[in-house]
This record gives structure tokens, C-alpha cells and sequence, in this order.
């Protein structure tokens, strides 16, 4: 299914459906009665933590990493108070520590958008106005899931926002599409179409974006097996959005993969470790065991073969994020 929502995408059809049509009645229905209850990604104040990390890195001359996030209210790190607890500022200060180099963070993500809105955010990226960013993430899909956008539609605006950065010199990262199949109040059998939904959209985003040169991390973990059995601790007030402890794993997750794409891991790490089940797959298979195991890492590893792409799939050994200290704005 991941194979044909991506090669509807790539090939303009639209057609292809995660949910059959007799469930419509049904699932809309289950869709009020959780609106009722949690949020609807959009709304709520976002903490600004746009600004440079990691001023003891600082040297005279050497201007900072840049990075830049996009994507949805997960991006923007809606559900948290403080700056320091947005997932773009844990990714700054991790980067920072890692890099030994002081990064500014420009975050241009929007709660409750859709991947349509990428075209949008890519143009702010790209506008001119500011240098073109070293690595952007990008964390989208669960609105595209909930608003039942078709999932050709939806990878078919992802993969193009990942080109434009690519073509434009920019490493990119992206957290697919979360297991909304485990929001609290989400019933059944909502809750069990939601999951498939969504790990169906998270293989077709993995298998877009590596075709146009990007790296994906799934976050299964981001509303995954973690949340679902820490819900009171991995869960905001709104039992929609991550708290601080949330945005915390899902960051500890993403960070290995950023900094790889910097070249800045152990190059000894970047090897397939055969023990944590690492290797070379075919691409639809890589995304496939990505999507239904949180924190797998997958990249372009081999020309196209006789069964299509390859990609390298890595399980990489997380490390924890230091708590992200005030930001000072950029001049």
C-alpha cells in the first residue's frame, strides 16, 4: 500500500485510499466524539524559540549552524510552555553540543497545517531573507490523517517540499507521520483504523522523501508504544500534544539522524550493525519496518535495482538531548 500511495504521488494519480468508503459514516462519527475530548492540532499559544544555541561554542568568525523546522503544531512544539521545551530548541542545543559550533534555529512550522502548507513554508525558507538553512526537519502528517486528506496528495506536497530544499543545498530530516492510534480518548475502532492510517502514510512519506534525497526517522515514539503506556507523563494538558517529557523522547530520537546528515556522527556508527538489525532493503521495505518500529532511521543507499530504490535502514542508538538553555535572538 506504502508502494502505491507513493507512485500515485510521484505519478499524479490520486485514487488510492486508506479507508474504505462503507467506514466513512462510522469513523466520522468516532471523529466528533474525539474532537470533543482533545484538541484538533491547531490553536494554543506556541512558545517563540527561534534564536542562537550554544553560545559556549561560540568562535569569533565562524558564523552558526542553521536549522530551520517545518510542519505542524509537533514542529512548532505547541502542548509546552517554555521555549527551552520545544523539540526545536532540544534539537538546537543537541546539535550545538554535538557540533561543538553555536546553531541558529528559525522555526517557520504551523500548528494544524497540512502538508499542502509546506509549499507555503518552504517559500518563507527559501525567500532570501535569510541564508539557506545547513539541515531542516520536517514533522507532518497527523493532520493530513485526521482531515482525510488523500495520502497521494499529501506525500506528493512532502516529497516536493523536500526537493526544493535538497535542490537548494539543504540536509533534510523528517519525522514521519505519528501513531495517532494512540490518543486516549480515541476509541474503537477509530483508534485501530487510525494506526493503520497513519503507519500506511508514514512508509509512503519514507519512501518520497528518500527518493529526493532526504533521511526519516519514524515517530512512532512521539504518540507510540511509550506514550501509550505513559500517557499521564508523555501527553499535555490536551491529551493531544506532547508534554516537555514528550518532545524530549521524540527529540532523543531525531537527534543521531541530524547529526549524521552533518557528518558529524562516529563514522564507525554509520556501518549496518547486523546485531540491531541494520542493513540494505529494498526502499518500500526499509519504510515498511520503519513505520511499525519508532526511532528507524532510513536513507538512499544504492542505485535503483531490479526491485526499484534502495535504502540503508539503521536502528541508531539514542542519546539524550541537554536541556536547552535560553535562546538570544539573531541580529
Amino acid at each position: 500500500m506504502a508502494r502505491r500511495i507513493a507512485a500515485g504521488a510521484a505519478y499524479g494519480g490520486g485514487g488510492v485510499g486508506l479507508v474504505g468508503a462503507a467506514t466513512v459514516g462510522l469513523v466520522l462519527a468516532e471523529v466528533r466524539l474525539a474532537r470533543r475530548h482533545v484538541g484538533n492540532g491547531s490553536g494554543g499559544r506556541v512558545p517563540v524559540a527561534d534564536g542562537v544555541y550554544g553560545h559556549a561554542y561560540d568562535i569569533p568568525g565562524e558564523p552558526p549552524l542553521r536549522l530551520t523546522m517545518l510542519g505542524d503544531s509537533t514542529a512548532a512544539g505547541q502542548g509546552v510552555h517554555r521555549a527551552g521545551q520545544t523539540p526545536g530548541a532540544l534539537l538546537a542545543s543537541g546539535l550545538a553540543a554535538v557540533a561543538e559550533r553555536p546553531v541558529e534555529l528559525r522555526n517557520v512550522a504551523l500548528p494544524g497545517a497540512r502538508s499542502d502548507d509546506l509549499d507555503r513554508q518552504v517559500a518563507l525558507v527559501l525567500s532570501g531573507a535569510f541564508p539557506v538553512p545547513d539541515i531542516c526537519v520536517i514533522m507532518v502528517g497527523a493532520n493530513d490523517v485526521t482531515h482525510r486528506m488523500p495520502p497521494t496528495r499529501s506525500v506528493r506536497h512532502l516529497s516536493a517540499a523536500v526537493r526544493r530544499l535538497r535542490t537548494a543545498g539543504a540536509e533534510v530530516v523528517v519525522g514521519t507521520c505519528p501513531d495517532l492510534g494512540t490518543i486516549e480518548p480515541v476509541q474503537q475502532p477509530l483508534r485501530w483504523l487510525a494506526r493503520r492510517a497513519s503507519r500506511q502514510l508514514a512508509a509512503a512519506q519514507t519512501i518520497g522523501v528518500v527518493e529526493q534525497g532526504g533521511r526519516t526517522v519514524s515517530l512512532g515514539d512521539l504518540l507510540g508504544p511509550e506514550f501509550e503506556a505513559n500517557p499521564r507523563e508523555l501527553f499535555g494538558p490536551d491529551n493531544y500534544h506532547p508534554s516537555a517529557e514528550g518532545y524530549a523522547t521524540a527529540a532523543m530520537a531525531v537527534l543521531p539522524t541530524l547529526c549524521a546528515a552533518l557528518g558529524l556522527w562516529p563514522a564507525e556508527e554509520e556501518r549496518p550493525d547486523v546485531s540491531r538489525r541494520e542493513g540494505f532493503l529494498p526502499v518500500a521495505r526499509a519504510a515498511a519496518e520503519a513505520a511499525s518500529e519508532a526511532g528507524t532511521e532510513v536513507t538512499a543507499a544504492m542505485p535503483t535495482g531490479p526491485r526499484g530504490p534502495w535504502a540503508l535502514l539503521k536502528r541508531r542508538r539514542r542519546r539524550r538531548v541537554p536541556e536547552a538553555e535560553p535562546a538570544t535572538r539573531p541580529l
